[in-house]
């Protein structure tokens, strides 16, 4: 008998966190599209609001400044700002995002971005495939049928346009001055 109740406890406590993961679920208010792939929003009641920046899971779209990016970010806007949002975080990224399923209008906003060809699938840690995988094949409709960044012949993926601006040298020009070549003599 004394097991019983040690039983109970250990179970409760191994499926807390499926509660609390189940329970994450919330409706926000979309206050702002930073880029296709990141929105901010605002949860909680009035007079409690809490603001959050929300980066949607499993996708990647172009950066503000990268070709498609600003179009990928009007499309985003199109379908969530000023609109209710269920946000179901899944993580929090290393800039203090919080990663999750964003769904506006009843419609799941990753799916949509990828299927309108503005957005690449990001597989982060195999969300993708635990999901089932089908954004996959919703990438690979919109490439055959050349939507959204997939009209360009050989789109940069975002995460390839990050890397190559982080390896550039900082100041366009040679040696370790802002200035470039330009050489100083001194007056006479």
């Amino acid at each position: 008998m004394r097991l019983r109740p040690v039983f109970l406890l250990l179970s409760l406590g191994l499926s807390l966190p499926l509660l609390t993961h189940a329970a994450s679920s919330r409706t926000c208010l979309v206050v702002g599209v930073s880029d296709g792939d990141t929105l901010t929003a605002r949860c909680g009641r009035i007079g409690a609001y809490e603001q959050i920046k929300v980066r949607i899971a499993a996708i990647d779209a172009p950066e503000k400044a990268q070709p498609y990016g600003q179009r990928s970010r009007q499309a985003l806007s199109r379908l969530c700002y000023a609109e209710k949002a269920v946000i179901t975080e899944r993580d929090t990224d290393r800039y203090g995002r919080t990663v999750a399923d964003v769904r506006c209008n009843g419609e799941d906003a990753g799916r949509r971005m990828v299927a309108e060809g503005w957005a690449w699938v990001y597989d982060y840690h195999g969300i993708v495939k635990k999901r089932g995988g089908d954004l996959f094949r919703l990438e690979a409709t919109a490439r055959a049928q050349h939507l959204g960044l997939w009209a360009d012949t050989a789109p940069t993926p975002p995460w390839d346009w990050r890397r190559e601006r982080r390896e550039q040298p900082r100041h366009g020009g040679g040696g370790s001055q802002p200035w470039g070549d330009v050489r100083f003599e001194p007056l006479s």
